[in-house]
């Protein structure tokens, strides 16, 4: 047996047993974790800056290796998302509705993990961390597939999440297993029997390619193609601060901005004041005619409307109306993150309702879509699916529902017939 298969069989043998495992054990699992990456945080900084260093040397674009970076600030960000990831109230065993079919015939519908899920992601280390963490406290079993760049830093995680949660309690062991090439990963979306979900972090390209090539459900995240909107009616001091944080503050993310919309009626005000923001940081503007009438800068073509450029380089368009932005958005967009900056509460609720995107934000960063950020504890990703899950995935969107119906002796033929009983379905909770 191929040890893909074998990996798969010990992820479906640990999700079992994961069903029975505390969440006072699940959160001791965590802070193991933690304290294991606090403990250890010098040999993952050496692994990481010798990823560092072949990725330099591979030319590898800057953007990338801004994501692959994990030093002393990654690791208390992820230590402080796995406690807060402990706080979140547990998600498993949850009665999510209880009816009664009839006297002492009670149905209960109740939250239960999706099992073993395989996901592959981008080169940040740290959604390791997250994925990992995640998964266990809703009681998934995980085969993660990181980016070839960060191999050494991602070894390193696996083997001390492996023996932190394992050292707490040995049946957590195959609960977080680390694929070591893109081939054992694609030989991973054939064991359908094994595998309950799959979640690509990355391209459209790579979505796509993996729903072409696999039985087992996707949850795709797709590419961040985010825009904001500046209304006619915006502050402009507010547009500004906005603005310049949706693009500047971490450009190599998918919520952040990558096209930016202003109403035609205050662009003669608002541009210079943007662009002189963006120049001073170094960011490169693309803009249409008319905005190129108004600040000198290059052309946007047609592909820039479409782009994810995960780099200090923004496309800048005029529109007529608050509805020429949400055409141009729902045409362009992944639906992924929009914003909208306006005084006006009537056009933000029109936006929000209209844009068809994960999250739709009025008046604040596209930035802010994320799992820490929504109190979610981590995500291992952002779906824009429309089925089960959508927007930042966080541990209820790692869970399903079972049903169980408890009696006492009841039969169907009982309800069936010209004598038969009469269903009450009455809603308990």
């Amino acid at each position: 047996m191929d040890a893909v298969r074998l990996a798969a069989e010990r992820a479906r043998k640990s999700s079992y047993a994961l069903s029975s495992i505390s969440l006072e054990s699940r959160n001791a699992a965590l802070e193991a974790i933690a304290q294991a990456l606090e403990a250890n945080s010098q040999a993952i900084i050496e692994a990481n800056q010798a990823d560092l260093q072949a990725a330099a040397e591979r030319k590898i674009p800057a953007a990338l290796i801004k994501r692959l970076k994990y030093g002393e600030e990654k690791i208390r960000e992820s230590t402080t998302s796995i406690r807060s990831i402990m706080q979140q109230e547990d998600v498993v065993g949850k009665v999510i509705a209880r009816t009664e079919l009839d006297q002492d015939l009670i149905l209960d519908k109740v939250s239960c993990p999706i099992g073993v899920i395989g996901v592959v992601f981008e080169s940040r280390p740290d959604a390791l961390v997250q994925i990992s963490c995640l998964c266990l406290k809703s009681g998934n079993a995980v085969l993660l597939k990181g980016g070839s760049e960060a191999k050494r830093t991602n070894q390193i995680l696996a083997e001390l999440i492996e023996k932190a949660i394992t050292a707490v309690d040995a049946r957590f062991e195959g609960t977080v297993q680390l694929l070591s090439t893109r081939e054992e990963f694609q030989s991973l979306l054939q064991h359908d029997d094994l595998i309950d979900l799959i979640i690509p972090r990355g391209s459209n390209e790579l979505v796509k390619s993996i729903m072409e090539s696999t039985r087992i459900p996707v949850m795709g995240h797709a590419a961040g193609i985010c825009h904001t909107y500046v209304d006619k009616k915006a502050d402009l001091a507010m547009a500004v601060k906005v603005c310049f944080d949706a693009k500047v503050q971490y450009p190599a993310v998918c919520n952040a901005t990558e096209t930016l919309l202003i109403h035609t009626d205050i662009a003669a005000q608002f541009l210079p004041l943007i662009v002189e923001e963006y120049r001073q940081a170094g960011v490169e503007m693309r803009g249409d005619e008319r905005v190129q009438a108004i600040c000198p800068m290059a052309a946007a073509s047609e592909e820039d409307w479409s782009a994810e450029y995960n780099d200090m380089i923004i496309a800048i368009k005029i529109v007529d109306s608050l509805r020429a932005a949400i055409e141009h958005i729902n045409k362009y967009s992944s639906h992924h993150t929009d914003a909208i900056i306006t005084a006006d509460e009537a056009a933000a609720e029109e936006f929000m309702a209209d844009v068809d995107s994960s999250s739709t934000v009025w008046n604040a960063s596209t930035r802010f879509a994320d799992g820490y950020r929504y109190g979610l504890g981590a995500e291992v990703g952002i779906s824009t699916n429309k089925t089960h899950a959508r927007g930042p995935v966080g541990l209820e969107g790692l869970v399903i529902y079972k049903y169980k119906l408890r009696g006492k002796g009841q039969t169907v033929a009982e309800y069936s017939g010209k004598e038969a009983k009469q269903y009450t379905h009455r809603k308990l909770l």
